[in-house]
């Protein structure tokens, strides 16, 4: 009886095994489908996907190519710019030294950086770990970018100074506004506790534990010889365009890792796991699960919108400590985006379900990496499904229509017959803000053009849009953020200062033109 018994339910671990690997194999044939329409509709030459699942790597693979028009494939260890997913190794980093006793999450700024300051003085005094990571600062959205990005010539010292001159939008850690300049003091405060560099930290803390052999703390840190990396690309007008791209390589603790799906499938299953990781056959700590638990705990909350709600079934959404989080369809989000130009990605957690996913790509479609996700999240968790792609390419279509539009109506209503003020040869002087730095704008052969000093890609032609406003057209069109520049005049005609915002509401956060105030340098 004991052996028909023992035989009746090794047969039914033989069929849920044989169960488990069919429905696993379905599930993968679903996702690679959707992959390759979604590489096809938003034009994205190549993406890598990973899956943890129960612990286990259940999908780890690369689909297209390195390089549009080249035949090199995208594999499991092909190199990708991860960008702000660094942030959460940032914290980690930060909760590490927590956990050794060299830091708290209440430690104080100014008892690191001395020479910190905010544009307020009790915010100042006040700023604490927690606060660095937590968005909340009062600044506005992307506060100060452009002194990290497109690549610049800007310092951390640069930026430690210039902070103090940003505008401020809110009170103090009353509302969520995307900051990278918090993060890059993050790094700041790592190694100034340390004695080391972020990078040295980064590489021996986290990169060599848990064996990310592949993975950089930056672009330039990859060996010449390994041709298993990501080009960035942008699209325009239907065409893909292979770029530069730009990697943050200074400001790394904000976002310039480049690693790989099978090096983050490590990454994440060490976040599933709450620190702990396997080395020779034996269980470390990453970070305390105390901290892992402060790092997934709400510290500053976000909106959330009527579609989100009716769509996702999400009611509550927060910023912790390097990860976004939220409810979705019943179950707790620990997840976070990362952008360059010309390359993106996704991580997503599932930590109830022990489910952890990212996306990798080198194309900046969003619409891409969320329409794989969705896939991915509703095959995992028994949700019902829909056609995440033409889903997103409908939202896509909508929003491209409803800019141009606006586009069209607003330069519909200008007064074409107007002039400048002054002649153009007045406009050319040179401007300064007090949180960036210079700004040249020259007259040459009937034609003004604008350079910043700081920063070698912001170069372009000023066309008049009416009045004493004008549009700056960059030279590197895959930017796509072009910017209206409006001069305003003293009261003798003389100019008084200048201001910028991006034409296109489209135009990447980052740009914050709008939190320029030029004024004329002598």
């Amino acid at each position: 009886m004991k052996n028909k018994t023992a035989l009746f339910l090794s047969i039914i671990v033989i069929f849920t095994s044989i169960a488990n690997a069919t429905s696993l194999q379905e599930k993968n044939i679903k996702l690679e489908q959707a992959i390759q329409k979604t590489m096809k509709v938003f034009q994205v030459p190549g993406i890598a996907v990973a899956i943890v699942k129960d612990n286990k790597v259940v999908m780890s693979k690369g689909f297209g190519v390195i390089e549009y028009g080249k035949k090199s494939k995208v594999n499991a260890d092909t190199l990708f710019g991860i960008a702000s997913n660094t942030k959460a190794m940032t914290a980690a980093l930060i909760a590490q030294l927590v956990d050794q006793g060299k830091l708290s999450w209440k430690s104080k700024i100014i008892d690191i950086i001395p020479e910190f300051q905010m544009p307020d003085a009790y915010v100042t005094r006040e700023f604490t770990i927690t606060d660095l990571l937590s968005h909340n600062s009062g600044l506005g959205l992307g506060a100060g970018d452009l002194m990290i990005w497109p690549e610049t010539t800007h310092t951390i010292d640069d930026i430690i100074k210039g902070i103090r001159y940003l505008p401020e939008v809110s009170s103090f850690r009353s509302e969520y506004a995307y900051d990278n300049l918090m993060y890059i003091l993050a790094g700041e405060v790592i190694a100034r506790i340390t004695g080391k560099s972020w990078e040295e930290n980064i590489r021996d803390n986290i990169f060599k534990p848990l064996g990310m052999n592949g993975t950089k703390a930056k672009f330039s840190l990859i060996e010449q010889n390994n041709k298993n990396v990501a080009r960035a690309h942008v699209p325009l007008k239907g065409e893909i365009n292979v770029i530069g791209g730009n990697f943050i390589e200074k400001f790394h603790s904000a976002g310039a890792v480049a690693s790989s799906v099978n090096d983050m499938s490590l990454w994440l299953k060490a976040q599933l796991n709450r620190g702990v990781y396997k080395l020779n056959g034996e269980d470390k700590q990453l970070f305390s699960e105390k901290q892992n638990q402060k790092m997934w705990q709400a510290h500053t909350i976000k909106s959330v919108s009527e579609s989100d709600t009716k769509n996702d079934k999400t009611h509550f959404s927060a910023y912790g400590l390097g990860w976004d989080l939220k409810d979705y369809h019943g179950v707790k989000l620990v997840q976070h985006t990362g952008g360059i130009l010309g390359m993106i990605s996704k991580i997503v957690m599932v930590p109830e379900e022990n489910l952890a996913l990212v996306i990798l790509t080198n194309q900046q479609s969003g619409y891409a990496f969320n329409a794989i996700a969705n896939v991915i999240l509703h095959s995992y968790l028994n949700i019902s499904d829909t056609d995440w792609v033409a889903h997103y390419k409908t939202i896509k279509d909508k929003r491209t229509i409803d800019e141009k539009e606006r586009l069209t109506e607003t330069f519909g209503n200008i007064d074409k017959k107007s002039k400048p003020s002054l002649a153009l040869i007045d406009y050319a002087q040179t401007y300064q803000d007090d949180w960036y730095g210079d700004i040249y704008i020259t007259h040459t052969d009937n034609q003004l053009e604008m350079q910043f000093s700081k920063t070698v890609e912001l170069k372009g032609t000023l066309e008049h849009y009416q009045y004493n406003t004008f549009i700056v057209r960059w030279d590197d069109r895959t930017l796509e953020a072009d910017a209206f520049v409006n001069f305003n005049l003293n009261t003798d005609g003389s100019i008084n200062t200048v201001s910028m915002k991006a034409v296109s509401h489209a135009t990447d956060f980052s740009f914050d033109f709008h939190d320029l105030k030029l004024i004329p340098k002598g």
